[in-house]
């Protein structure tokens, strides 16, 4: 179990310092770029939910959320009672969609000695996992 779990490991290490080195080239990371992601896929949401979407604490989201202020990448905007709710600015809508571009051709590389009935098979065996997460 243990050479299967760092297999796994290995495998998103390996993406994940793929994404970051391209990313780079747009003027992003992999974090500021999932956290994009994770508010363009749910506008408004507050930090926690953020937090939550991105595998960060609510600090160190917070933490990046101020830095995607200070470029101008999102908006937080008071929303019901204490809740500040977070948006994209067109600035990081273009952002985002670079990084779209960038992360489908990592993807592409990272995935390409399987064929699509593997990974097709690896991605069914993945939900299934985390199913319960």
């Amino acid at each position: 179990m243990q050479v299967l779990g760092r297999a796994v490991k290995q495998a998103q290490y390996r993406q994940h310092r793929a994404l970051d080195s391209r990313l780079a080239a747009i003027g992003t990371t992999l974090a500021q770029w999932d956290a994009l992601r994770a508010i363009d896929r749910s506008p408004g949401a507050p930090a926690r939910a953020l937090a939550s979407a991105t595998f960060q604490s609510e600090q160190a989201f917070g933490t990046l959320a101020g830095r995607l202020v200070a470029q101008g990448l999102i908006e937080r905007r008071p929303g019901h009672g204490r809740r500040i709710e977070h948006h994209l600015t067109p600035a990081g809508e273009q952002v985002l969609d670079a990084g779209h571009r960038v992360a489908d051709e990592v993807l592409a590389d990272c995935f390409s000695a399987l064929p699509q009935d593997d990974r097709a098979t690896l991605l069914d065996l993945l939900q299934r996992l985390n199913c319960g997460a």
